[in-house]
């Protein structure tokens, strides 16, 4: 089973987070729609509090969070997925169209992305010694040679814990993630499309939708809509939160009008 927080009460909605995040990084939204919704927090296999099992493929991880919903008899719910959390959204109502009612896809398309994005991050993760740390900047330091974005590192760091023995731990499983990387880096590869409501939220800033992507998102989503946030990048929903909340909210009482 995976790690799920849930805030109020209504029409399921679930949050899907991006590659070395967990549920908490959309806690913000999820605070703002739970006036109204019932609001699933996940941890993605592999990430914060889930068990690190369960495969890396999009259509893996997809079918693990259906089956959670499942066991918790939600039938039918919406969807908002922030980069690696939009790919797995994606595959979610590709494979199950008729359980989702609606769909939010942050930042990202349903290409494969050729370039490896995260190289020095992943670098930066692997040089931080764990068994020699004794506190949080001594990691920031170390990260520091390989990630110039403090951010970034802020955000990366949000993984790291103190277990009861005392010794710094990764709550996301690195190693695995970065050996799997190929695998979160596809798009879908299916025969199928979703046309029920779907937006598709862009920072301006960010090359992660582009031009070329449109004709993926109009034959897997051909409902799409679309929506730019300006002077913002990839992490659109921690840098512009009002406006990318704003949009999520309005579009969600649309599609349930």
């Amino acid at each position: 089973m995976l790690h799920i927080r849930t805030l109020g009460e209504g029409h399921p909605v679930v949050l899907i987070h991006g590659l070395l995040g967990m549920g908490d990084n959309l806690l913000a939204l999820a605070k703002q729609l739970s006036e109204h919704y019932q609001v699933l927090l996940i941890d993605l296999p592999y990430h914060g509090k889930s068990p690190w099992q369960g495969g890396f493929s999009h259509s893996q991880q997809a079918q693990s969070i259906v089956s959670c919903l499942e066991q918790l008899g939600i039938e039918k719910f919406s969807l908002v997925g922030h980069s690696l959390g939009g790919k797995i959204a994606m595959q979610i109502a590709l494979l199950h169209p008729s359980m989702v009612e609606a769909i939010v896809v942050a930042d990202i398309a349903p290409v494969h992305y050729q370039q490896h994005r995260h190289r020095g991050v992943f670098t930066g993760l692997r040089a931080v010694n764990l068994q020699a740390l004794n506190k949080r900047s001594e990691a920031d330091a170390e990260m520091a040679e390989y990630i110039e974005e403090p951010g970034v590192r802020q955000f990366l760091l949000k993984n790291l814990y103190k277990g009861e023995d005392g010794q710094f731990r990764w709550r996301a499983d690195i190693k695995s993630l970065e050996q799997h990387y190929h695998e979160i880096a596809q798009g879908p590869q299916l025969d199928s499309r979703y046309s029920g409501p779907c937006l598709f939220i862009k920072g301006q800033n960010s090359d992660y939708i582009t031009a070329d992507h449109q004709q993926a998102m109009r034959g897997y989503f051909p409902a799409f809509s679309f929506k730019m946030i300006a002077n913002t990048g990839h992490w659109l929903h921690a840098e512009k939160p009002l406006i990318f909340n704003a949009l999520v909210v309005r579009f969600l009482a649309q599609s349930s009008a």
